[in-house]
């Protein structure tokens, strides 16, 4: 019988320890995700919720740090980065992305949806899969779709329950062409700007107003530079959780896996926190001083009107065939019991 030296069997051992620690090693990965809420708003809490899932789920594999507030820049700063494998994971608007995929504009077209309901249905249907199969050549990879709310319009210089009530007023709006052509049709002097310059404009008196979902408002302070709320829920924003593809590649198909259903759980969890969020948001806008008015149906009906050649001009270039299957879409969940 061949005897096996003790010293040997140490070595063997402590080279066996070795390779496996550095498997064990290899097989982690760090990575980012960011946005650009503050962590006092509901993303911030779902983001968090997916990094922790993201682990749980790939064993530890796969370890997400989330920057909230802007830290790793301006939404299409994120997206850039996301794009080019610098950064792992973006959650946000892929507006930044519409001159090439036109199909993100479908979101801007005002008044398609009346509630919730509707949204998480197109939410979880085929058109927005079409937008994410749109987006991976660009060197991103859709993981889930979640909510940030219905858009409302607020100012600092008179309550607007009138379509007339809007003429004149300087609002900030998003930097891509339906939002432009939309507040114009309805009389505003619409100003594009990236929305972290958007309070010291306010404040400074450089705009007189913006419009975004309720809690969006709330979270980033307009209570303090703005008098008025007017309830338009004018326009539905969505926003999408993405993965560098460059990233995407490199994982074991186990991993993607996990992150998948942490993605998937956590966009969930941001819609729930916003439908809770949204019962006391106007409570909380009344008693800092902002007045909140409801718009008549006939006055929104005044305003549809007006905004209706913007969609009819936009719905040409978004792709008539992809914004008729979005519809239907729609007006299957509302014909839904």
């Amino acid at each position: 019988m061949t005897k096996t030296h003790p010293t040997r069997f140490a070595f063997i051992a402590a080279l066996t320890a070795a390779l496996l620690g550095s498997t064990v090693a290899m097989a982690e990965v760090k990575a980012k995700i960011g946005h650009a809420m503050p962590d006092t708003h509901p993303q911030a809490t779902a983001v968090a919720k997916f990094a922790e899932l993201a682990g749980t789920y790939t064993n530890g594999n796969v370890k997400i740090q989330a920057f909230h507030s802007a830290m790793l820049g301006s939404d299409e700063k994120q997206l850039q980065a996301t794009q080019a494998g610098t950064q792992e994971f973006y959650i946000g608007t892929l507006a930044p992305l519409s001159t090439r995929v036109k199909e993100v504009q479908v979101w801007d077209l005002p008044f398609l949806f009346q509630n919730e309901k509707e949204v998480y249905a197109v939410l979880d249907g085929a058109s927005v899969k079409k937008i994410f199969d749109k987006i991976e050549p660009s060197g991103l990879v859709g993981l889930t779709w979640t909510g940030m709310g219905f858009r409302n319009l607020s100012n600092s210089r008179r309550a607007v329950k009138t379509a007339e009530d809007v003429n004149g007023l300087k609002l900030r709006v998003m930097a891509n062409p339906v939002a432009l052509d939309t507040w114009k049709s309805i009389g505003a002097n619409a100003v594009p700007m990236a929305f972290s310059e958007v309070f010291t404009a306010l404040e400074v008196k450089a705009l007189d107003g913006q419009e975004n979902p309720l809690q969006h408002m709330w979270a980033n302070k307009m209570q303090e530079v703005q008098k008025h709320i007017s309830i338009t829920n004018h326009v539905y924003t969505p926003v999408a959780l993405v993965a560098s593809k460059k990233f995407w590649d490199s994982l074991s198909a186990a991993d993607k896996a996990g992150v998948q259903k942490a993605a998937t759980e956590a966009g969930l969890l941001q819609r729930k926190l916003l439908d809770e969020g949204d019962r006391d948001v106007i409570t909380k806008f009344k008693a800092a001083g902002v007045s909140v008015d409801e718009v008549s149906a006939d006055d929104l009906r005044k305003v549809q009107a007006k905004v209706q050649p913007v969609v009819d001009k936009f719905k040409g270039q978004i792709g008539e065939e992809f914004v008729n299957g979005f519809v239907a879409e729609i007006e299957k969940a509302r014909a839904a019991k």
